[in-house]
């Protein structure tokens, strides 16, 4: 008996629901799925989500557990991201314990932790820690390995004819920045080249600060000599008269122009004062890469960019347009004087040295900041003058042959179309597919309609 046409539809209708019903079930579950586990297969041509051989070679010399602690909350659109690139070093083979604080929620955790953002990573392991401002993974794997690392960097700061304590709370002191490097691992100690013959053999990287009471002969002489040997300095050096420093500065080649900086770049910032030159854009360089948000430098001076035969200016760090040497005095309005010897900017503020070791292996390097105030008690938090300043005594305390994370050539992030290609594109998008889906919708109720 041939089953009525009617029950025929009927059945035909019951079968595309069930269909569709299974078809939705199979959307839903995969969903659920996809936001449970996560699956995925590094194909891009510049491998950006794959950690490189550097890393994986910091990751295996953990020996114990590395925590790492995320100040942000689980919800947060950020935390996805995070826990992705953590997770590659967890796949590594890296001992590691990930949790997450949200600081709002626990703002004593995060201000034990100098946390300033969201999205900041305190490391810590065997009894030192770390809080890293970027999410990368060459942040993090530098941060790892000066965790991991067997030496312990020593800074000798020179004190003992009134330059600014390691150990101050004054304003002018840099108290507070040398309690930031004691966290990271980096031990301080104050040098009194007086009492001391020679600038300790230990010693990663000698500090030098203007002195309010001239140094004698002698101590430039000392320091010269640590120079010549192969050591690395950071000089944070103020307007005013050298006070005995002045042989450095021969030795090094350094030439300051006359007066001091004035920067009218700084009333975007809201700050009325001509006298703190700002620093905006950053030279591809590892003490300033990946930089965001400006560093101020109040009461500053600056440099000629060239040095002494042998030492390359590998990157100075400019003010912008509209900045000039004022050497005349800052009242009122003022404005640049050709005749007077200023220059208009962009100006060099600080000057990054390089050369070859003269012993060893290996490079050896200065920092010279024409302002010792950018990273005091008073403006250590600043803007970016804390980033900065702990960016420039890392690679000048890193270990010869430390690791380095190269930089990621991405060649497929650029997608470069011609205007026919782009045409085409436009069109089969809003035209061609369509259309062909209209075609398909078509054919579909032609046949079932036979």
């Amino acid at each position: 008996m041939a089953i009525p046409r009617r029950w025929d539809r009927i059945e035909r209708r019951l079968a595309d629901l069930v269909f569709y019903l299974l078809l939705a079930a199979a959307v839903v579950l995969a969903g659920w799925l996809g936001a449970r586990h996560d699956w995925y297969w590094d194909w891009t041509s510049g491998g950006r989500n794959t950690l490189s051989a550097e890393s994986v070679a910091v990751i295996k010399r953990l020996e114990g557990g590395l925590r790492v602690t995320v100040f942000l909350g689980r919800n947060h659109p950020l935390a996805k991201s995070i826990e992705r690139l953590l997770a590659r070093y967890q796949e590594a083979g890296g001992d590691l314990s990930v949790s997450y604080v949200d600081p709002q929620l626990f703002p004593d955790r995060a201000r034990a932790a100098q946390v300033t953002a969201l999205g900041q990573l305190l490391l810590e392991y065997r009894g030192h820690r770390e809080t890293i401002d970027q999410i990368g993974e060459a942040p993090i794997t530098d941060a790892i390995a000066r965790l991991t690392r067997d030496d312990i960097p020593w800074i000798a700061a020179l004190e003992g004819h009134g330059e600014r304590r390691i150990d101050g709370k004054d304003a002018g002191d840099l108290g507070r920045f040398a309690g930031l490097l004691g966290a990271r691992g980096i031990r301080l100690q104050p040098l009194d080249l007086v009492t001391e013959p020679a600038v300790p053999g230990n010693t990663r990287l000698l500090l030098l600060s203007t002195p309010r009471i001239a140094l004698f002969p002698g101590e430039a002489k000392t320091i010269i000599r640590y120079l010549d040997q192969g050591g690395n300095l950071l000089w944070l050096m103020d307007p005013g008269a050298l006070e005995g420093l002045d042989p450095v500065a021969e030795h090094l080649g350094i030439q300051r122009l006359p007066g001091e900086l004035v920067d009218a770049n700084v009333r975007e910032l809201n700050i009325d004062d001509p006298t703190v030159a700002m620093v905006k854009d950053f030279p591809d360089h590892p003490v300033t890469r990946g930089l965001s948000g400006p560093a101020l430098f109040p009461g500053a001076v600056s440099f000629r960019s060239r040095a002494s035969p042998g030492w390359t200016v590998a990157a100075p760090l400019r003010t912008q347009t509209n900045s000039w040497n004022e050497t005349g005095p800052i009242k009122g309005e003022v404005s640049r004087d050709p005749a007077r010897e200023e220059h208009p900017g962009p100006l060099p503020v600080a000057l990054v040295l390089t050369r070859p070791a003269p012993r060893g292996q290996g490079q050896q390097r200065v920092i010279v900041v024409g302002d010792g105030d950018f990273l005091s008690n008073a403006n250590l938090a600043t803007a970016g003058n804390r980033a900065l300043g702990l960016r420039m005594v890392e690679w000048l305390t890193a270990p010869p042959g430390s690791v380095q994370v190269p930089e990621r050539v991405l060649p497929d992030r650029d997608l470069a179309l011609t205007r026919s290609e782009i045409v085409t594109v436009g069109g089969g998008a809003l035209i061609g597919l369509p259309s062909l889906l209209l075609l398909i919708g078509l054919l579909i109720r032609w046949r079932r309609g036979r």
